[in-house]
């Protein structure tokens, strides 16, 4: 069981950790290409902070928020591009500041939500410690991406602890959004941490099909922040093979990835 007083401790220090790559930057530089097509430094902050709200919103008005995302499920545009579209626009102090006051509220309301209570969201209802560790990944995967427009290699934490068991617990889907059929057995996952010592493992000893590797690799590939090929990640088995191609820690439609740098990080 994940301790939620720590959760969101972890969830802030994430937050702060990219806060103070992007607190600094001149104005022209939020304005720089990232990996993501069509995106900005300002593009980055601004999905944190759209999102950041509308979680804190389901945790404090869930019927207000379900009748606004079945709304936006409904129309045929893609409204969290939109957001993302819109406060890009802010400058970047006000943007800056807008996502500090998101990241504070997302944190309070989710402290706030009552044991066994789950939350509504665009995908399956969540519970709070969910909502928060898919913040966290979020955080951390957006993160990425500003950092190699930078041209900073961040240091990895114990935090991607909770990325690693997002993208793990998200094999399934990563098989159904493509129509194709799920692997009947569990895999077994053993992750390197960055601690350089110790294992993360999830799934049966034993499995007949396995992956391995560092964390910090299986977390770019499960957010899609790097190609597989440039990662240290071993399959053992047809479909794990399969899955390190697909796999994808978010909701949403398939991703597009990253293109292959060549060579293994």
């Amino acid at each position: 069981m994940v301790d939620p007083v720590e959760l969101l401790a972890e969830l802030r220090a994430e937050g702060e950790e990219l806060d103070g790559l992007v607190a600094g930057l001149p104005a022209e530089r939020w304005a720089e290409a990232t990996p993501a097509a069509g995106w900005t430094v300002a593009h980055q902050i601004a999905h944190l902070a759209w999102t950041d709200a509308r979680c804190a919103r389901a945790a404090t008005d869930p019927d207000g928020f379900t009748r606004e995302a079945t709304a936006a499920l409904a129309a045929p545009t893609a409204f969290v591009a939109e957001g993302a579209e819109t406060l890009a626009r802010t400058a970047p102090a006000d943007l800056l500041a807008h996502w500090r006051e998101t990241r504070a509220a997302v944190r309070a309301a989710l402290a706030a939500v009552p044991p066994g209570v789950k939350l509504p969201w665009y995908g399956p209802p969540m519970s709070p410690a969910s909502a928060a560790s898919a913040r966290l990944m979020e955080t951390w995967a957006h993160g990425q991406d500003i950092a190699d427009t930078l041209g900073v290699r961040r240091t990895p934490t114990a935090r991607l602890r909770h990325v690693a068991r997002i993208g793990v617990r998200a094999r399934d889907y990563a098989f159904a959004v493509r129509g194709l059929r799920p692997p009947a057995s569990e895999f077994r996952v053993e992750l390197l941490a960055p601690d350089g010592r110790s294992t993360w493992a999830y799934g049966p000893e034993g499995a007949a099909q396995s992956v391995t590797g560092p964390a910090l690799d299986f977390c770019l590939l499960a957010t899609q922040r790097a190609h597989r090929s440039d990662l240290a990640l071993t399959a053992r088995g047809a479909d794990a093979e399969r899955w390190l191609d697909i796999a994808q820690a978010f909701a949403g439609p398939p991703g597009t990835g990253r293109p292959p740098r060549g060579g293994a990080r």
